[in-house]
């Protein structure tokens, strides 16, 4: 983190004269151009038997012991970091091979603390409560993160998202960036091929989102068909409301125009656009090395990059043979639902990205840029349901597109490399049968929700899903084969871990003080609820009106009080969401209450009856059942 103009300016001129040298370094051609690798970083949610976030990242790290696994913001998530493979013959086997791998040893360490780990682009189970910043990962440079972003953003951290449902919320930190989980895809590029591949990797942003979605839910609610999209954008965002026309850029981006001329564009436009946020003070003497023909680290330049998301991301690094090398890091693709998947995107994308064709080397010449933006936003929405713009400037189902024009591309490019025909056949065969079938990670959880959701609670659909997901992942079969996820195959459900937020009604209608009773008397008729909270224009709980009170009031004779304020309790009793199911029934009963407020930074988000708990028990009891007489 920043904390001396001292300090920053010594990093900016470390910077800069990082930029420097890598311009030097492309002129005077230090880069390795023999064998193109390829890797990828694989991230993990990590989840209790109950099949909610489990914080244990720092002891699963401690048993695996290997260095391949490494940290993440948030103690629920931990990543592992793939060998680079050189990018022919069999490398997609090998990718699978390290990863099964990996996972035994996950697997071995899991199993000893009795938890689980799950491929998934957000968890459909997590809860608000466990994007608190008592759940950050305790190192410095997540910290240091957390506070630079504060700093710059303030207090207040808002999501907006717009699907099927809508979620409109506010946080306190950066820990909203720890719902996303992703299958990060590096491919190395020479440098003078650099600004074309760039180019058009924008231009397959879209394909390959749509066709890996696997991020439709937060918090129950189901939103975009990649999800990921938004949320990271939002979490990261440091600019301020402006109330002019000023146009500013976001951290999380997609970009601005087409690359031009150099890999250093990027970087440049990024240093002017974005303050530094983190910094080293222990710098490298990179103009020594540079003189001395040992390839510099340019630390200064990759702390900075790492900390602008770009969706295709050029990254700077120094290969075994002590060359450096430049990659594009592909930021797009979710985790899961399985390995194979995974790789099936994986290969799709690096496919496509060899291909060698007029519209690979001049797409800036066939469609404009502001229509490949449109279309990534486009695809993150609505995923295979998308119409992308193609280059004849019509809009095509982006499915056909994929399976009559990508696809062939991503073959292609494939077979130019050499690599393996059978994994050729394999990975793309997933895709193909995906796309066909209309079965992505996406799709499985909507169409999952809605069966389920018929006679299930919102905590049963969910605990559903995860279940499901976790039972096929580990069949290994990718989620085109897939059976819609059911709520007989759920274990288990342990009680005493739902919050109040996870079986709290959210959708309620409220009065204000000022209201006349007969308004009142309606409507809880007409909606058949028997508690009507009374807020004012803020949204802050004022009072609580029951249908008793109602019933109370129309009885008498003489009824002098004629508004809602002359007969509402005026200081109910309330739970905060991170609560407990126990902690609510425990307080109902203490209070001899039948209803509780639930409130968050002294507002309203829901409300928790005794109906509530009827359904709850209702769940719990199916639950039971099933586990205890599987046969009947």
């Amino acid at each position: 983190m920043v904390k001396t103009r001292q300090e920053l300016n010594k990093f900016t001129k470390a910077l800069l004269n990082n930029i420097q040298l890598l311009d030097r370094m492309i002129e005077e051609e230090w880069f390795d151009v023999d064998q193109m690798h390829i890797g990828a970083e694989q991230e993990f949610c990590l989840i209790d038997p109950h099949y909610k976030p489990a914080s244990k990242s720092l002891e699963i790290l401690e048993k695996i012991n290997d260095p391949a696994f490494t940290t993440e913001l948030a103690l629920f998530n931990i990543e592992a970091n793939l060998q680079p493979q050189p990018f022919k013959g069999s490398c997609f086997s090998d990718m699978a091979s390290e990863l099964n791998g990996l996972f035994k040893k996950l697997d071995h360490a899991c199993d000893e603390l009795n938890i689980h780990y799950l491929l998934t682009g957000i968890l459909p189970t997590l809860r608000k409560h466990d994007l608190s910043l008592e759940n950050i990962t305790p190192l410095e440079r997540y910290k240091a993160l957390a506070q630079a972003i504060q700093s710059m953003r303030g207090s207040n951290f808002e999501l907006h998202m717009r699907g099927i449902d809508e979620l409109d919320m506010s946080f306190d930190s950066l820990m909203l960036e720890a719902s996303n989980t992703s299958f990060q895809v590096h491919l190395q590029v020479r440098p003078e091929n650099f600004v074309q591949k760039y180019n058009w990797s924008q231009f397959l942003v879209a394909p390959t989102l749509a066709a890996a979605a696997n991020s439709p839910m937060l918090f129950g609610k189901r939103l975009w068909h990649e999800s990921r999209i938004a949320l990271f954008q939002q979490s990261i965002d440091t600019r301020l409301t402006n109330e002019h026309l000023r146009d500013t850029s976001p951290r999380v981006m997609f970009g601005n125009g087409w690359l031009k001329n150099s890999v250093t564009e990027i970087f440049k436009e990024d240093i002017s656009r974005f303050r530094v946020m983190l910094m080293n003070t222990d710098l490298d003497n990179c103009d020594k090395h540079f003189n001395e023909g040992v390839t510099p680290k340019l630390r200064s330049l990759n702390i900075h990059n790492s900390t602008v998301y770009r969706w295709n991301r050029p990254c700077y690094g120094i290969s075994e043979n002590g060359k450096p090398h430049l990659r594009i890091e592909n930021r797009i693709l979710p985790s899961g639902p399985t390995t194979q998947d995974e790789l099936a995107n994986a290969a799709f994308w690096l496919g496509m990205m060899n291909v060698d064709n007029d519209l690979s080397a001049n797409i800036t010449k066939h469609i404009g840029f502001d229509d490949v933006k449109d279309n990534f936003h486009i695809s993150g929405i609505n995923g295979l349901n998308s119409k992308m713009r193609w280059v004849d400037g019509k809009r095509h189902a982006i499915s056909e597109l994929i399976l009559n024009e990508f696809l062939p591309m991503a073959k292609e490019g494939l077979k130019r490399n050499q690599v393996d025909e059978n994994d050729i056949d394999h990975y793309l065969g997933i895709i193909e049968n995906r796309v066909a079938q209309n079965q992505n990670g996406t799709h499985w959880m909507l169409k999952s929700f809605n069966k389920i959701s018929q006679d299930g609670s919102k905590e049963e659909i969910l605990l559903s899903i995860v279940s499901s997901a976790l039972k096929n992942q580990r069949s290994g079969k990718p989620v085109h084969e897939w059976e819609l996820a059911s709520s007989s195959q759920l274990a288990s459900i342990n009680p005493s871990s739902i919050l109040v937020e996870e079986f709290m009604t959210t959708d309620l209608f409220t009065v204000r003080e000022e209201d006349i009773l007969e308004l009142v008397a309606d409507m809880m008729d007409w909606q058949n609820i028997r508690f009507t909270p009374v807020e004012d224009k803020e949204g802050k709980l004022i009072g609580l009106l029951s249908i008793r009170m109602i019933l109370r009031h129309f009885r008498q004779k003489k009824k002098t009080k004629k508004f809602v304020k002359d007969i509402m309790v005026k200081e109910p009793v309330t739970i905060a969401p991170e609560k407990s199911v126990i902690d609510a029934m425990e307080l109902m009963k203490e209070n001899k209450v039948g209803c509780l407020p639930v409130i968050k930074n002294n507002k309203l988000v829901g409300v928790v009856t005794e109906g509530d708990f009827l359904n709850l028990t209702s769940t719990i009891l199916k639950i039971f059942n099933r586990t205890e007489h599987p046969n009947e």
